[in-house]
């Protein structure tokens, strides 16, 4: 059985992936967020190479003078934006902040992103993956001819690098592909997280009434570890969380109610698609307490601007999706529970649930982890996708 899982390549993986989003490392960060707010995906590759001005501001279409040193180098998200502003120099003139290359919101981490041939196969996919690796760089395409190159029109952000195509793999793709082979898995999936010793007590949190600046930190490393950040209250049970993934669905302004709110009004700012009135009129008031008046003027005129009645004209006609609109559309068009249950009750489990279930909670949601949690709500810890892989190597390897 487990020979018919050993046999697949990350090849099977691609079916159906549609090509990778990239700009390249010479990018400023404000053309960056044009290529952020008028996508539904999360993130974008940043390539390494020199990029011939092409379908608009920062296209990835490599020359073929750099096509042997041009690769992947890294993402970029708004939560890698929202973490940014929020430095105190940045705070205080974030127009100039955002004219810096996307460079600088590189983590520096190696090996996060990780370019392999489609023949690797699914073991070597997972041990990249246990190693750190977040996204596994693959072509998709052979090198177009030159006559298909001069017909190919490319759009604006879509990686072609040497006249192939790329996309990337994630653990969640990863886990998706083994939860439909899950059968030839067995007995390990139906064994609870506890008796497979995989519930991690290494959990970041902040207080419920605490500043929420206090987690930007937090924030930024469970964005390279892929979890959360718990929010619980002074006996330790878990409220909500503060989560990347939901942050990556906001816009950049989220960072002076990051750098003003408590972590529970933020929780509060970035649910249901928009802020309340009332939490933008404490950011606003509590940005000129502090006289961070360029995050003030910059905060300002994004709302002034992102008004519905305004947002719905410009997107008639420009064509363009204003910050606001693009928080409210796509919170509703993503899974409604994902980004509902994620801030008020979280994504939570029990030591005795299985795997196969815990499996099932994070896929369904979106999130490459679930707390885990006793029957007071108290915080146990996570499980993350990594401890899941972790288990299925050492149980394909035992098979093999």
């Amino acid at each position: 059985m487990a020979v018919t899982l050993l046999a697949h390549g990350v090849s099977d993986l691609c079916l159906g992936k549609p090509a990778l989003r990239s700009l390249s490392v010479t990018t400023t960060i404000s053309d960056a967020l044009e290529v952020l707010r008028n996508s539904d995906d999360n993130s974008v590759s940043i390539w390494g190479c020199n990029h011939k001005a092409g379908f608009g501001s920062g296209a990835a279409t490599a020359t073929a003078d750099d096509d042997d040193d041009c690769r992947c180098i890294g993402k970029i998200s708004m939560v890698d934006v929202i973490c940014y502003l929020c430095k105190e120099e940045n705070l205080k003139s974030p127009s100039a902040a955002l004219n810096a290359p996307v460079s600088v919101l590189l983590p520096e981490i190696p090996g996060l992103v990780m370019y392999v041939e489609p023949s690797c196969s699914l073991l070597e996919a997972i041990d990249f993956i246990l190693k750190g690796a977040q996204n596994l760089v693959v072509p998709i395409k052979t090198r177009l001819s030159s006559r298909k190159k001069q017909h190919q029109k490319p759009s604006a952000t879509t990686a072609i690098h040497g006249g192939r195509e790329f996309c990337w793999l994630t653990q969640e793709d990863v886990i998706r592909f083994l939860l439909s082979s899950i059968g030839l898995l067995s007995p390990i999936p139906a064994l609870s997280i506890e008796s497979l010793g995989i519930i991690s007590p290494d959990v970041t949190t902040i207080d419920y009434h605490s500043p929420a600046s206090a987690a930007v930190p937090a924030i930024a490393r469970s964005l390279a570890d892929q979890t959360s950040v718990a929010v619980v209250d002074s006996e330790g049970t878990l409220i909500g969380e503060i989560s990347p993934y939901t942050l990556a669905c906001c816009d950049e302004t989220v960072a002076a109610a990051l750098t003003t709110l408590s972590a529970g009004d933020l929780m509060a700012y970035i649910d249901c698609g928009g802020p309340p009135e009332d939490l933008v009129r404490v950011v606003t008031a509590r940005l000129k307490e502090r006289n961070l008046n360029g995050m003030l003027d910059y905060f300002t005129t994004s709302l002034s601007s992102t008004t519905f009645s305004s947002s719905s004209s410009d997107e008639e006609s420009t064509g363009r999706v204003s910050p606001l609109a693009r928080s409210l559309r796509r919170s509703r068009s993503m899974s409604y529970s994902a980004r509902m249950v994620r801030r008020a009750e979280a994504i939570v489990c029990h030591p005795k649930s299985s795997l196969v279930a815990v499996m099932i909670q994070a896929i369904a949601h979106r999130v490459n982890y679930v707390w885990v949690i006793e029957e007071d709500c108290s915080l146990v810890g996570i499980v993350t996708f990594s401890d899941m892989l972790r288990v299925f190597r050492e149980h394909l390897e035992a098979m093999a």
